[in-house]
């Protein structure tokens, strides 16, 4: 099911991984679309969110919603479950190891 379109493919990637790391399965779609940009109308050429489950459209289409606002100033960071690295709220995966932040840290 289309969730939305993405204004470009770093955000539609970044959505994705938000989703993932709240157990939620999407895929983004019109990944290598940019290029044909011209010959294809823009709107048709935007990266696309998809669900795998639509029952999970609610619930994505809140933490989209929470991510586009980042975190609330002043929430506190967390520490990586794998590496011990400490990391600012704003980061959903350890840039030292690459694990997803556990939901249960915050």
């Amino acid at each position: 099911m289309k969730l939305m379109r993405a204004p470009n493919l770093i955000t539609g990637q970044h959505w994705v991984n938000v989703l993932a790391t709240a157990g939620i399965a999407s895929e983004l779609h019109n990944r290598y679309l940019n290029g044909a940009l011209g010959d294809i109308p823009a709107d048709q050429c935007a990266p696309e969110l998809w669900l795998v489950d639509e029952r999970d459209e609610a619930m994505a289409r809140r933490l989209i919603e929470a991510a586009l606002h980042g975190p609330a100033a002043g929430s506190p960071g967390w520490r990586c479950r794998q590496c011990g690295e400490a990391l600012e709220a704003q980061f959903t995966v350890c840039w030292q190891c690459g694990t997803e932040r556990d939901p249960r840290d915050g």
